[in-house]
């Protein structure tokens, strides 16, 4: 009787259509563990161009594909950038198949404040936008991380130690349009298995790019104004408390997020949180440092945003899921944006050795000031 016999032998596969007839099939390989393929919409803002620096120290260069919609500057073209409108579906298509993309970090969006000037803007970029490129991973099988933010809370959840899983009710576009993004990655989620992750995240602390006009971004500008002319005017009120974080923090832990097994996260979207403080608190902190620094407060339509917004976040699922955990503290931020900031210009109000000095048995800061190689 003629039969098909197959036969594996160490490393080779052969078929042949009888016994003593065998003919070589195929070799078979150990799979080889390649490097993802790594998408950023809208890396020119303050967390893509951080990501892409850490992404490409960690998987090449030429792994991470950095896009947006304007023009690059020079340093963000030391890898591959390309044009890549949210809104046109079939140029994210191309760039998807045409670069192999496994991974997609989609940080396009309007902010907060900017949003309540252009709403009908907001709803197309974060809610359209945002559709579009979950439909684009669901069809590609791509693994998508969407951040979230506290504006995606609203005046009726509890805004002390706000959990994971509360009323939310927002009252800014830019907080309804990140609901939307986290109840439709869950579903997209449950019904396509899309692997969706999103992390909400407090106000961030950045010196190396300039504040956008944010709620939150009065805790970055302070630091600017402070340098150059030892004051600022705060457009909320002194005791205002809101969450933030430190952009390395934030970095690292998006990171390490995207890089957890599916197995150890029991939710799609989780808060994570680093330090809690007021304008008048950071104010005194900041004073360590600039002994004569002087706040005023004049409170404008930001501060109707900040009061309907939680003042801490509990974090306290992705500190057990997947080990969260942040390194800066207030004091720390405020050495490491003043030593960032002074690294880059002189001040009558304060100067990089002075500062050295007051830290120098500090270890940490030792490390920080290797971290900006200063």
């Amino acid at each position: 009787m003629n039969r098909k016999v197959f036969s594996v032998f160490p490393r080779l596969m052969y078929r042949g259509d009888g016994p003593n007839s065998l003919q070589k099939c195929r070799t078979i390989s150990s799979p080889v563990r390649r490097s993802p393929k790594i998408l950023i919409t809208g890396s020119l803002g303050q967390l893509g161009t951080g990501l892409t620096r850490m992404f490409r120290e960690k998987y090449g260069t030429e792994n991470v594909i950095m896009s947006d919609i304007i023009k690059a500057p020079d340093e963000c073209l030391k890898g591959p950038y390309m044009f890549a409108d949210i809104l046109d579906n079939q140029n994210l298509q191309q760039i998807v198949v045409n670069h192999r993309i496994d991974w997609l970090v989609h940080f396009s969006a309007l902010l907060s404040a900017i949003g309540e000037k252009n709403v009908q803007l907001a709803m197309r970029i974060n809610i359209e936008g945002v559709q579009n490129v979950m439909e684009l991973a669901r069809q590609y099988k791509l693994k998508i991380f969407i951040p979230s933010t506290i504006g995606a809370f609203g005046p009726d959840s509890p805004l002390d130690h706000t959990p994971d899983v509360c009323i939310q009710r927002p009252r800014t576009i830019y907080g309804v349009a990140k609901v939307h993004t986290e109840l439709l990655g869950e579903y997209y989620s449950q019904k396509f298995g899309l692997d969706f992750r999103c992390l909400r995240l407090p106000g961030v602390i950045s010196a190396d790019t300039s504040p956008g006009g944010g709620t939150t971004d009065y805790a970055t500008q302070i630091f600017h104004d402070a340098v150059d002319s030892g004051k600022f005017e705060c457009f909320l009120k002194p005791n205002t408390r809101l969450p933030m974080i430190y952009i390395d923090d934030c970095l690292r832990g998006i990171v390490e997020f995207m890089e957890r097994s599916n197995k150890d996260l029991h939710q799609r979207t989780y808060n994570i949180a680093a330090v809690s403080f007021t304008p008048e608190e950071f104010a005194n902190a900041l004073r360590k440092y600039i002994p004569n620094f002087e706040i005023t407060y004049k409170p404008d339509f930001r501060q109707e945003i900040a009061e309907t917004w939680p003042k801490i976040l509990d974090d306290s699922n992705a500190r057990r899921d997947w080990k969260w955990k942040h390194e800066f503290d207030v004091d720390r931020i405020c050495r490491i944006m003043l030593t960032k900031i002074l690294a880059n210009r002189s001040s009558p109000h304060a100067d990089l050795e002075t500062l050295r000095n007051n830290c120098k048995d500090d270890s940490i800061f030792s490390d920080d000031l290797k971290r900006v190689a200063i």
